[in-house]
């Protein structure tokens, strides 16, 4: 699914048309994205609201309208959020889920085959509430080593699952933490609250390194994702772990091993350069 990267990449697209733009003739084709609210109140809400600003919270998009509610889109696994700048073609509407109007002949658009991807509408109280609930930023000022430490000092699980738990970390999901825990040379499996300061230190240098340069390069594409304006990521070009299990590790040649068994979700590493 779009993890910060990706998110990041959309919102960077999209931000410079949505900011200011009224939603018009907003249309809704499948409703079971919603949550938390019927589809005419949603609609009601958001017709010929103005867009005050775009941003992303950990692996949603949000957009603060002008009447005090924020839309929050969270994409999951197949969600696409697109601008299109000329009339919808029959491939565009393709899975279509949500269209608006957003001036000048473009359209904001969101597909979705598989629609496991969500929507919501929240006044202010309750995005306090939800955005609470969502770890800090990795790339923000206060994310520092001894941050990261005190976080993974909180819990026992393995590492990786406390650098994908959106409540202690926002954004990070498996194919990052699979990227940031082989060049660190952390064991994936290793217990968080066992990590030493000093590698933890190591480790959120990683993070924000490898994150960085998937911004860079418009995040990653393995198959659905696609930016705000329908192109492909790069950083699948650049990968050093995730997706090459029984390929040789590009440090020291053995073979990358892929297990189900810390999260249920592929975990690819190196059990030389990360056994410790």
């Amino acid at each position: 699914m779009p993890e910060l990267p990706e998110v990041e990449t959309i919102v960077r697209d999209l931000a410079p048309h949505l900011t200011n733009a009224r939603l018009r003739n907003p249309f809704l084709y499948k409703t079971d994205v919603l949550r938390g609210i019927s589809a005419r109140r949603f609609l009601e809400r958001i017709r010929n609201a103005r867009v005050m600003d775009v941003r992303r919270r950990a692996k949603h998009v949000v957009m603060h309208l002008d009447n005090e509610q924020r839309v929050v889109i969270q994409l999951r696994m197949t969600g696409n959020l697109l601008l299109k700048e000329e009339r919808l073609r029959a491939v565009d509407r393709q899975y279509l889920v949500f269209r608006v109007g957003i001036g000048k002949g473009r359209t904001l658009v969101y597909r979705d085959i598989r629609r496991l991807g969500t929507i919501s509408l929240l006044n202010e109280r309750q995005w306090r509430t939800y955005t609470a609930r969502i770890g800090p930023e990795p790339l923000s000022e206060e994310f520092d080593g001894r941050l990261l430490h005190d976080i993974l000092q909180s819990t026992r699980q393995a590492v990786k699952r406390a650098l994908m738990d959106q409540r202690l970390v926002a954004g990070i999901g498996n194919i990052y933490a699979n990227e940031v825990l082989f060049l660190a040379g952390i064991d994936p499996s290793r217990p968080a609250n066992r990590l030493t300061r000093e590698e933890a230190n190591g480790l959120c240098w990683q993070v924000q390194d490898v994150l960085t340069r998937a911004i860079k390069a418009k995040g990653t594409t393995l198959r659905d994702y696609r930016t705000g304006t329908g192109e492909s990521g790069s950083f699948q070009l650049a990968l050093f772990a995730y997706g090459r299990g029984n390929e040789p590790c590009y440090a020291c040649g053995t073979r990358m091993v892929t297990t189900h068994e810390i999260d249920g979700r592929a975990t690819t590493f190196c059990w030389r350069c990360q056994g410790n």
